[in-house]
């Protein structure tokens, strides 16, 4: 069952008149009031409060890694290995994340992989594998 809104401010008869439910004085009986967020009734904040530690680089390039093994796996031998190709076999997550390929494992397949980045063990064996490697 729905209750009739409750109506305040219309005199003492309602039972809610004169303050309006809003007690004495302070920001809160006042109109217009709003909390800041974070706001924690004087007291110093909690992102106030606590230290700042460490250092941001704003300029980090991060990748999303994929090791030979599960290329390996995935993968026919003479398959072009792309970044957008890679999301469409689910393995690399983010849409516009920069790929890196790492040498985890053994690649027995002759594929050319594309990618942003390679560590030097992963170019290497792709190419004793009889592979190829393109940076974008």
């Amino acid at each position: 069952m729905k209750h009739p809104k409750k109506r305040i401010g219309r005199g003492q008869g309602s039972g809610n008149g004169k303050t309006a439910g809003r007690g004495h004085k302070g920001a809160k009986s006042r109109s217009g009031f709003k909390f800041k967020r974070g706001f924690e009734g004087g007291q110093m904040p909690l992102h106030r409060r606590v230290p700042k530690r460490g250092f941001h680089n704003p300029f980090r390039v991060e990748y999303e890694v994929v090791n030979l093994d599960t290329l390996g796996l995935r993968f026919d031998t003479g398959t072009v290995v792309t970044p957008d190709l890679l999301r469409e076999h689910g393995l690399v997550a983010a849409a516009k994340a920069r790929v890196k390929v790492l040498g985890r494992g053994e690649i027995g397949k002759a594929l050319t992989v594309r990618a942003h980045k390679f560590s030097g063990k992963a170019a290497e064996k792709i190419a004793a594998a009889g592979g190829a490697t393109e940076q974008l």
